[in-house]
């Protein structure tokens, strides 16, 4: 029943909403990975593949939106809420480009206190202490929430992030880009024409971003289409996303604790039809973070280009349970694998220097992982 659609994909033809659903009610992993695999060929005949040397920082833990889903955010006055001192976090980024880190993906929760003034000079402490790192830095809902507390349009913000050191945003807070998932699931946070015009905005002032989409909560399989949907739209629009990352809820830890987990089989279809699906998104992620390294290394056969990143410090999913560091040289090892040659690259999918990726192998041989307190 799917050939047809598959052949339709693999040809470079566009597939309909009702196409991709078809695909994502298909059980018929092997087929699509296939076609996805050949898709991700067709778009990278290179002989490499990608991975990033980044750390996500989160500044806060402090958050006014309430997201059944998080385990990572506190609300306001908790006494596990923080922020982290300016030292400590230009400490982190230090040891980020000692180890051949070129990104700082900086994200935190939507605090209620801090003016726009105060996150300007944290990007210009950042681009002070490292001029050289890109900030890949605040998600949609936080860029909206900052709108909210400064009582300035979207432009200014964004602009005044941007003179601040701001080089890119993640796609995070996406999670389903459908608002009638998105209001079960939080409260107080934007929603999908929101986040999409923070991103669209972004991009008609020259900057680029990732999207993203956490699945397997409360959604259907239609919905899982029409983010997708959303995002191929936005990229016909604009075409500043860079690049296309999924992963499977996390529920451990979470108000949502009861949800049964989606497993590596749903992952590998949902990222393949993804491939599939984002015909004009150049680069598909493996979440090894949440996968592990094996299943992280098979998505480079259903669809993915990129491994990801090495990520030094990981909080939000860690908090959930789910814990999978690797060390650089298992990420260059599974893709040389798969027959290809590992390279490392930036926010931007620009590869680096030679010289510079092997200062990063060097500086990285001896780095200790942390202390693995759950697997899941």
């Amino acid at each position: 029943m799917i050939a047809k659609l598959l052949d339709k994909a693999v040809h470079g033809q566009r597939l309909s909403h009702d196409e991709g659903l078809a695909l994502l009610q298909s059980h018929d992993l092997a087929a699509i990975g296939a076609a996805a695999d050949r898709v991700a060929r067709r778009m990278h005949p290179e002989d490499y593949r990608t991975y990033n040397i980044d750390r996500n920082i989160n500044y806060t833990n402090i958050c006014t939106a309430v997201c059944d889903f998080c385990a990572f955010y506190r609300p306001p006055n908790d006494d596990e809420g923080y922020v982290l001192e300016r030292a400590e976090l230009l400490q982190k980024v230090d040891e980020t480009v000692a180890l051949g880190g070129n990104q700082i993906l900086l994200q935190g929760g939507l605090h209620p206190k801090y003016p726009l003034e105060w996150y300007e000079e944290m990007l210009g402490d950042i681009k002070a202490r490292q001029p050289s790192v890109n900030i890949h830095g605040f998600s949609p809902p936080e860029i909206h929430h900052f709108t909210k507390i400064s009582k300035l349009p979207l432009e200014t913000v964004l602009q005044r992030l941007r003179d601040a050191g701001l080089g890119s945003i993640p796609g995070g807070g996406a999670e389903i880009l459908v608002d009638r998932v998105r209001r079960a699931i939080t409260r107080g946070k934007v929603l999908t024409e929101d986040w999409l015009n923070v991103m669209r905005v972004w991009h008609q002032l020259g900057g680029r971003s990732s999207a993203t989409m956490m699945f397997g909560h409360v959604e259907t399989l239609e919905e899982r289409i029409e983010h997708l949907d959303r995002v191929r739209q936005l990229q016909d629009e604009t075409g500043g996303f860079t690049a296309f990352i999924c992963w499977t809820f996390q529920p451990d830890n979470t108000d949502m604790a009861d949800t049964a987990p989606a497993g590596a089989f749903e992952y590998l279809k949902t990222q393949a039809v993804s491939r599939l699906y984002l015909d004009n998104i150049p680069n598909i992620q493996s979440s090894w973070v949440t996968q592990g390294l094996k299943i992280g290394q098979l998505a480079m056969l259903f669809g993915a280009n990129d491994m990801g990143s090495l990520m030094i410090e990981e909080n939000v999913v860690a908090e959930a349970g789910t814990v999978h560091f690797l060390t650089l040289d298992e990420i260059r090892g599974a893709i040389s694998e798969l027959g290809y040659i590992p390279r490392q690259r930036n926010v931007f999918y620009e590869l680096v220097g030679e010289a510079a990726e092997q200062r990063a192998i060097e500086a990285n041989k001896n780095r200790a992982l942390p202390e693995l307190v759950s697997l899941s």
